[in-house]
């Protein structure tokens, strides 16, 4: 037999083509395939060998993978699944798997996605679904190993292979025999798990398997980075969404945690990716009543011994939220929900409300340990599939809710990222329960704030037989109920009843309290109203005036000065300076109402302390008011009182006229406060300096009216001269006051000595009394002056107070003068014994022979000290 030539070669082979192909893939394709990528179409010309044509054919399909890789909406597993059809081919493979990598409940794993890859396989018949996943951690087979150190493995024989595990071959009946296996990364992340597995034609995969394989996965690495990269993106996008929604919506509803949580979770609910959420909300009470505790101690009832949260609350939902969003969607609403509704009776709620877990369940029905029903819940077949269940954790770290979901919407588990995203929520949502509780806690509070105002009306308001002692209707009208009679009659009584005017002096700017009773100040304070014209003109009923009057009365404290009889002579001290002192032409009737209301509120509820003292004591006071402490409070009891109908004397006026007497009630009180006199002072002297060089009074009149800034300044200013009055009155009236003002001070200064252990200023010292002339003329001097001398410019109908001020000066400055003298001849009177004690002490030292002459009789041992 003769050889066997090129020629019949060629024949046999045109001849028996599949014989050809087979042989090739066998014993040539993968050196071909070792050029692959340096090969392109316009590179094959006419007569190309069967070798170059494989290359085009691989440099096709692997176009064709880059063009599935660039669409968008390819499915990642679908690519991969055809990478690794080819893969198998070329390697000679059994078949080709693919594990995904993940991290569940912390926990990082590795689960099959597609099994059982051959050149034939279809996709569906090898993608794994979620419920007949087989997961398993790290650290069990080879799969795990590669997972963790990331490098390519070729083994030969598994069984020899200290790190492989038959577990997946138990489950899916099949035996390893040797494999070829990599990791997929992203950086140093690990998305899944190539495997070649068993080679057919070979005891072992070869280095050249190795190289093939290789190539390979890097187009499968491409399209999971892809792929990876976009659902990050996807999660992000709906993180940044949820939080901005959730924020907006926490942040709009702040009345109770149902209303916050539920409109929260449906605004984002497009964001969440599951199937059905549910949200439970736990009784947050800790401690039961003590009648509730009777039967149990008793024996009566068992007591209780159920599940806890881990701050040792009782763990009972009192109410579930339950959102379905496939098909149509709803939102129920379950009240005390009971223990067999079905959100409740598989135990997962339970269970993460008593341990604080969060639960990342897959094909949750087949778990022995929870209860979950495996029919569908409802005629639209629904069934629980997978399950991702975290608590709601406040800022005290109380589980206040568990928010469960279920079934992701592309039928996948719920992975690290479901986690994250829905730990950040309900952390998030945990967090927001603060505003609620600063609801619920200032809602409380101000219904406390009610109830005692309300009892603080009870024990201030004038009582009706005050108001009769003041106003006799009963006896002049004859008649029980004041509702019954005339308001005409009412005011002729009332007028009837107040003293004159000049029987007690009111029109006069050295006007004396001390012949008048506490009693009869409070008609002195109704007259004087009826003396500005603004009774009948703004309506005010006789007895609101009445009662107002009064209880004004009532708000002062029984304190040492600033007390009553000082809140009416700032009052009174207003209204003459108003009338007397011809200011009122600036003023309208309402404002002038206002002025006087005002100076007899401006000290009520004083408790005799400074507000130095109110800071330095961190009294509720200076926390609630961070600057003029007192004349805010002042004002505020000012306006609680305006707030009660039966008090408001400008009950009868419109809005805007309300308006105007709250601001002005602000700047007549506020201004009483000394440390804003000295930034007053230059802008008043401005004003009186414009008024001197005007002739005619028209002009000054208008210069201030037309100029609502300029009428408040005057008014802050007179409200400081009526505040320092007493200084101004006669010397009889002023020294007797000086001392009463004295004393409250030197109280405060034993309560600063006493209480704060601070040393009291010399003014607030009661050692220091006998400086008190001093202290008066300084203070005359660098405080008072300027008032009356500036008024005294401004109108000279007010030089009364200025020369009344002076006169005080020169009695304070005699005493000022004898005290000094005094203290002057003490101190030479002390001296004169010490140098007579010096004396004495150099005589005995040197008839003892402690010391000669030449010492000067000094002792040697005190030269020595």
């Amino acid at each position: 037999m003769g050889g066997i030539s090129k020629n019949d070669v060629e024949k046999y082979l045109e001849n028996n083509p599949q014989f050809a192909k087979e042989y090739f893939d066998r014993k040539l394709r993968v050196e071909a395939l070792g050029d692959i990528f340096k090969v392109s179409p316009g590179d094959v010309k006419e007569g190309i060998s069967f070798k170059e044509m494989t290359k085009l054919e691989e440099s096709n399909l692997l176009f064709e993978l880059m063009l599935e890789i660039q669409d968008e909406s390819a499915v990642m597993e679908r690519t991969v699944h055809k990478v690794l059809q080819r893969v198998a081919q070329l390697l000679e493979a059994d078949r080709c798997s693919m594990f995904i990598y993940r991290s569940r409940n912390g926990t990082p794993e590795v689960a099959t996605r597609l099994l059982d890859i051959t050149p034939t396989s279809t996709y569906e018949s090898c993608l794994v679904p979620p419920e007949k996943e087989i997961f398993f951690p790290m650290d069990i087979g080879i799969v795990g190993w590669v997972a963790h150190t990331k490098k390519l493995y070729n083994i030969p024989d598994v069984k020899k292979n200290d790190h492989f595990s038959d577990f997946v071959d138990q489950r899916t009946g099949y035996t390893t025999v040797n494999m070829l296996t990599t990791a997929i990364t992203l950086g140093k992340e690990v998305l899944a798990v190539i495997m070649a597995v068993n080679k057919k034609t070979a005891p072992e995969f070869s280095k050249a398997d190795e190289e093939v394989f290789k190539k390979y996965i890097n187009f499968i690495s491409v399209a999971f980075k892809q792929y990876h990269t976009t659902y990050l993106y996807n999660i992000e996008s709906r993180k940044s969404q949820m939080l901005l929604w959730s924020a907006n919506k926490v942040f709009e509803e702040l009345t109770d945690i149902e209303r916050q949580f539920h409109k929260a979770l449906y605004t984002i609910r497009l964001y969440l990716n599951c199937e059905r959420y549910s949200v439970g909300l736990l009784d947050m009470t800790k401690e039961k009543e003590f009648y509730d505790e009777w039967p149990v101690k008793l024996g009566e009832a068992e007591p209780y011994k159920g599940p806890k949260t881990p701050d040792g609350r009782e763990v009972n939902f009192y109410k579930i939220i339950d959102y379905i969003l496939l098909g149509k969607e709803e939102i129920k609403v379950i009240p005390s929900p009971p223990a067999d509704h079905w959100c409740l009776s598989s135990g997962l709620p339970t269970y993460v409300a008593e341990n604080g877990f969060i639960c990342n369940m897959i094909n949750a029905p087949a778990d022995d340990f929870f209860n979950f029903q495996k029919e569908a819940f409802d005629e639209t077949g629904w069934v629980v599939k997978n399950v991702l269940s975290l608590p709601i954790v406040n800022k005290k770290e109380e589980i206040v809710g568990v928010a469960t979901f279920y079934n992701r919407k592309d039928g996948k588990p719920f992975d690290e990222y479901d986690e994250q995203l829905t730990e950040m929520l309900t952390q998030f949502l945990g967090w927001s329960v603060l505003n609620t509780d600063t609801y619920d806690k200032m809602n409380k509070l101000e219904n406390r704030k009610d109830i005692a105002q309300e009892m603080l009306m009870y024990q201030t308001k004038a009582t009706p037989d005050e108001i009769e002692s003041i106003l006799p209707y009963k006896e002049k009208l004859e008649k029980e109920c004041i509702e019954d009679c005339d308001e005409k009659d009412l005011l002729r009584i009332l007028r009837g009843e107040l003293p004159e005017p000049a029987e007690v002096e009111l029109y006069e700017f050295h006007f004396s309290d001390f012949p008048v009773d506490e009693y009869d100040l409070i008609k002195c304070g109704i007259r004087m109203f009826f003396e500005l014209n603004v009774v009948e003109k703004f309506k005010v009923p006789a007895e609101v005036l009445t009662r107002w009057m009064y209880t004004v009365r009532k708000g002062y404290r029984d304190i040492t000065y600033h007390n009553w009889r000082h809140g009416f002579n700032v009052g009174q001290t207003m209204f003459t300076l108003l009338m007397t002192g011809k200011i009122k032409k600036y003023y309208s009737d309402l404002e002038a109402f206002a002025m006087v209301a005002a100076a007899f509120c401006h000290d009520i509820d004083h408790r005799g302390t400074n507000n130095l003292y109110q800071m330095k004591s961190s009294s509720p006071l200076a926390k609630l008011h961070g600057s003029s402490i007192l004349e805010r409070h002042h004002l505020e009891y000012s306006k609680t009182l305006l707030q009660d109908e039966s008090l408001n004397i400008f009950q009868n006026l419109n809005k805007r006229q309300n308006e105007v007497i709250l601001h002005l009630f602000e700047v007549a009180i506020i201004a009483t406060d000394l440390a804003l006199y000295f930034k007053k002072r230059t802008m008043f002297q401005k004003i009186v300096d414009a008024i001197e060089k005007m002739e005619k009074e028209e002009d000054a009149i208008k210069y201030i009216t037309m100029d609502p800034t300029k009428k408040e300044v005057i008014m802050a200013m007179m409200m400081t001269g009526c505040d320092l009055s007493a200084i101004t009155k006669p010397w009889e009236v002023q020294s007797e006051v000086a001392i009463m003002v004295a004393n409250e001070f030197w109280e405060q200064g034993d309560l600063e000595r006493t209480v704060l252990q601070q040393q009291p200023i010399p003014m607030m010292d009661r050692n220091k009394a006998d400086e008190l002339p001093k202290l008066q003329v300084g203070f005359i001097d660098f405080v008072c002056t300027f008032v009356y001398k500036e008024f005294s410019r401004f109108h000279r109908e007010i030089t009364p107070m200025l020369n009344g001020l002076l006169n005080n000066r020169v009695q304070w400055k005699k005493r000022q003068e004898i005290y000094e003298e005094k203290l002057k001849a003490l101190e030479e009177e002390k001296k004169k014994m010490e140098e007579e004690a010096a004396k004495r002490g150099g005589g005995g030292g040197g008839g003892g022979g402690g010391g000669g002459g030449e010492d000067n009789g000094k002792s040697k041992t005190c030269t020595i000290l």
